[in-house]
């Protein structure tokens, strides 16, 4: 028996696969003529028979509808042959029904915990992740326009056969660790609290290069607990470059295409985040060449920084990311560059600080609290080398006494 939060669900799912009353129809039997009693009775029994047609067999549709449903949302109480049953021989989820699926499995995943109770309400804010990268990510048009196009496009593929691969350069600061933090808000409703979402960060995680054994076997362990726990995963890895080489060749498994199972309702999905200040030196020269050649900052493209970013990540001596094979495979699906902060983005960061913290401000403390940074090169003073790192601890100088 249906609760009632259940049969809420199934009569919104009903509503769904029901026809306009313009699709229902009459049959092909001969029509009486117009205009008699006759005509007005038949019209009336055949209405209701088409009715009661359509209705059973919406009745059985959303039967199996719901099975593959609450499969989804309560995984725990569903198996293998539960699942199957709920698809008759020769019976395939629609495309439309599966964009039904996916509204209403967001839509209870708010409210409930999805992953055999875990906490990984799957809420795929894309509106609010749009508005996210506008608003509070400053001096990145880059990074707003690929991390928002790549993550968009691979969650809304019906099947994707790969995990998603982004690798995030740029001097500390420039808003990496920002925009994952972002992703993790707007993909789940716990953000970085939510069990679909892990983040490892080499010096903390895997310190001493002596047990690189056990951290690859805790690694992957987490890794396989987690995707077996939610359908959708998020796996952020902080200081990348300093990732022992032996934890890189475990992770390339996980990032290689995977023959497509066209068994289950739906595929699981993954993203790995690698953050990484490699890189950073190159893309603030390209930066400074075009400012200083009379470009603007909003004219630099991907096709200025990709090739030298990708060249000199390979060419690093000090780490071991650019010669694993993620990276000669081509199993990196985007290497994002951060562009350094000038002055202007750094007087943001601090207006969001204040903000933040529900106080108010002047244009003058704005001014005061950005001229504290260190900015570079010598010469031009143009970027600084912090980007917005500390900003929010500075407040503190240029608030009134008292």
């Amino acid at each position: 028996m249906l609760g009632g939060t259940e049969r809420l669900l199934w009569l919104l799912l009903l509503s769904l696969l029901l026809p306009p009353p313009s699709a229902w129809g009459h049959g092909g039997q001969a029509r009486p003529r117009e205009g008699t009693e006759e005509a007005g009775s038949a019209r009336a029994w055949l209405a209701f028979q088409g009715l009661r047609e359509r209705l059973r067999a919406a009745g059985a549709l959303s039967r199996r509808y719901w099975a593959l449903f609450s499969c989804r949302v309560w995984p725990e109480g569903c198996g293998e042959d539960e699942e199957a049953s709920a698809r008759p021989p020769g019976w395939s989820l629609a495309l439309l029904g599966q964009q039904y699926l996916d509204i209403l499995s967001t839509w209870s995943c708010s409210f409930w915990d999805c992953c055999d109770r875990g906490d990984c309400k799957i809420i795929n804010n894309f509106t609010g992740l749009e508005a996210d990268l506008r608003v509070r990510l400053h001096g990145q048009h880059l990074a707003r326009e690929l991390v928002l196009t790549a993550v968009r496009g691979y969650l809304e593929k019906p099947r994707p056969d790969k995990a998603l691969a982004l690798s995030f350069h740029g001097w500390s600061g420039t808003g990496k660790n920002f925009v994952a933090r972002m992703l993790a808000e707007n993909l789940y409703q716990d953000g970085l609290r939510s069990d679909c979402v892990k983040v490892f960060i080499s010096t903390l995680h895997f310190p001493h290069p002596k047990n690189v054994d056990l951290y690859e076997e805790e690694l992957m362990d987490k890794i396989r607990k987690t995707q077996e726990h939610c359908r959708q995963t998020l796996f952020i890895l902080d200081e990348a470059e300093k990732l022992h080489p032996g934890l890189l060749e475990a992770l390339r498994p996980h990032l290689e295409r995977q023959a497509p199972n066209n068994h289950r309702a739906e595929s699981k999905r993954t993203i790995f985040l690698f953050l990484s200040n490699l890189g950073g030196n190159i893309i603030n020269e390209v930066v400074l060449n075009l400012l200083k050649a009379g470009q603007s900052r909003e004219e630099v493209r991907m096709e200025h920084l990709e090739s030298r970013l990708q060249a000199e990540i390979v060419a690093s001596t000090d780490s071991g990311f650019g010669h694993s094979r993620l990276v000669k495979e081509n199993l990196i699906d985007l290497f994002i560059p951060f562009l350094p902060l000038e002055f202007r983005h750094v007087r943001l960061c601090a207006r969001d600080a204040f903000l933040s913290q529900d106080l108010l401000y002047t244009e003058e403390a704005l001014d005061e609290m950005a001229r504290m940074m260190v900015y570079v090169p010598k010469e031009e003073q143009l970027f600084s080398s912090q980007g917005c790192k500390s900003i929010s601890q500075r407040i503190s100088y240029v608030l009134p006494e008292g």
